[in-house]
């Protein structure tokens, strides 16, 4: 769910205060002079008795939003070894088959074109478009979307969580208000569905710092209204994150935010990495251009006949992944899934890759991701921050590149060519690596910087009063927009 405010919109009216009241004050001026009106104060919002009211509300939408994502994220993360571990020792394999991917994604091919195609919502946002402006999904759409991408997550298509957990978190927030306050505002709606949200998503990326840049640079707020629109959502996040945290400690499942702990040390950037800096902004932008217009081109494809369509492509995705762990003797599973939880491993035990088996990753990884992006639903971000990392442990094989410098502007690069949002993709690269992370962050920068750039001029300029997204569907981050 992203917010698009006018600037210097009231989020609320102060029923003490009547609408044109401050518009009717005029200054004085020269005699026989038009009255001039007095600017309207940008924080009149924050002194109103109703945005205490959603100040409140955030506070106590955060923690059962939280804990919502808390159970979404622990049921994705119990479902991987279910299926691929388990219920193949259950059904008498010792181990899991190689061919084992195929049914397995053919089957969630199935259960995610049938949702698309017959329940609300249409399964929620569509990953082929990235993030977009959009509305907070219905609480008649959240069954839809969840179904969705339990089936995409949890049986091994190439998306992450975070789409679904921002729909969610935006859908139950909007209910919430709705089911207090009859006839709610249409701006307090967004603002009340961009906090669920942010709390949702926050808890995911491990900081409410990364929501609230991801928010800020989706939604393009800028000013005082920004404050009056991030406020709730970092009390929405804060109150959530204790509930977090404590299901974690409690149920002993962990917490699930983005963090890597075995970091090789980083060095003090040299003139050389700079140079590397130039050249992998400049190929992830090639890169993530390529990625997102051959999802596009499938898109169309899959949804010509949505059901056959997205078996077809879960079992693409089968097949990369069946491809890659027989030319290498690695795990099928490194092609599939999101990403975020392989990481850390892909860092520590990158060693133990031939150059080979890195050039195989990032291929195979690169077309499972656009075949997933054009069928299932789910987020954008880990998969291509896994791509990126990838290709930067690649890089760094060869001179004049240390590793941990080549992992972090891997990620920033190939995040900000598929995202287009470039403070939250430096974020990405240099919280995810802790103090290392700021050290190598000015490479960091330059590579985000220079992928930027590049994307944008890659992308064809929309039409005149038309989209900037080919074919877009009306479909944004928390779902689905206004049919």
């Amino acid at each position: 769910m992203i917010v698009r405010l006018v600037p210097g919109a009231r989020i609320f009216e102060d029923p003490g205060v009547h609408p044109g009241e401050e518009a009717a004050r005029m200054s004085v001026g020269a005699p026989g002079a038009a009255p001039a009106a007095m600017p309207e104060d940008p924080y009149a919002p924050l002194r109103t008795r109703r945005y205490l009211g959603l100040l409140a509300l955030a506070a106590l939408i955060g923690a059962p939003v939280c804990a919502v994502a808390f159970g979404f994220l622990a049921l994705v993360t119990e479902l991987q070894p279910l299926v691929y571990t388990d219920l193949p020792v259950a059904l008498g394999f010792h181990g899991t088959p190689l061919w084992w991917p195929l049914p397995m994604l053919a089957l969630a091919g199935a259960s995610v074109g049938w949702t698309v195609r017959h329940l609300p919502g249409h399964g929620g946002h569509e990953p082929a478009y990235g993030f977009s402006a959009g509305g907070a999904p219905s609480l008649a759409e959240l069954p839809g979307i969840v179904c969705a991408a339990l089936a995409s997550l949890g049986l091994g298509a190439v998306l992450g969580p975070e789409a679904p957990l921002i729909a969610i978190g935006g859908g139950l927030a909007v209910g919430a208000l709705r089911l207090a306050a009859r006839n709610p505002d249409a701006r307090a709606v967004a603002v009340v569905g961009a906090a669920g949200s942010f709390a949702a998503v926050s808890a995911l990326l491990g900081s409410p710092l990364l929501g609230a840049f991801l928010l800020m640079e989706v939604s393009g707020l800028a000013g005082p209204l920004l404050g009056t629109v991030l406020a709730p959502g970092l009390l929405a996040a804060g109150t959530g994150a204790l509930i977090f945290t404590g299901l974690g400690d409690w149920t002993g499942l962990g917490t699930y935010g983005l963090a890597l702990h075995d970091i090789p040390e980083a060095t003090a950037p040299t003139v050389a990495e700079f140079g590397w800096a130039l050249a992998i902004g400049i190929a992830s932008a090639f890169a993530g251009a390529g990625v997102r217009r051959l999802a596009l081109l499938l898109k169309g494809r899959v949804e010509r006949r949505r059901v056959a369509g997205t078996v077809v492509a879960g079992l693409a995705v089968a097949g990369l992944a069946i491809g890659y762990g027989a030319g290498t003797g690695r795990e099928p599973s490194e092609v599939m899934y999101s990403g975020e939880t392989a990481l850390e491993g892909l860092l520590a035990h990158s060693a133990t890759y031939s150059s080979a088996a890195l050039v195989s990753l990032v291929v195979c990884k690169a077309l499972a991701y656009c075949v997933s992006l054009s069928a299932f639903r789910g987020g954008p971000i880990f998969p291509a921050m896994f791509v990126g990392s990838a290709g930067g442990i690649l890089l760094s094989e060869l001179p004049g590149l240390t590793l941990t410098a080549g992992f972090a502007m891997g990620v920033g690069a190939m995040a900000v060519a598929m995202l287009r949002l470039p403070m939250t993709s430096v974020l990405l690269a240099t919280l995810l690596l802790g103090s290392e992370g700021l050290t190598v962050m000015p490479l960091v920068i330059v590579a985000v910087v220079i992928a930027y750039v590049v994307s944008v001029r890659l992308q064809p300029a929309p039409a005149p009063g038309g989209s900037s997204r080919a074919g877009g569907d009306g479909s944004g981050v928390g779902g689905s927009a206004a049919r």
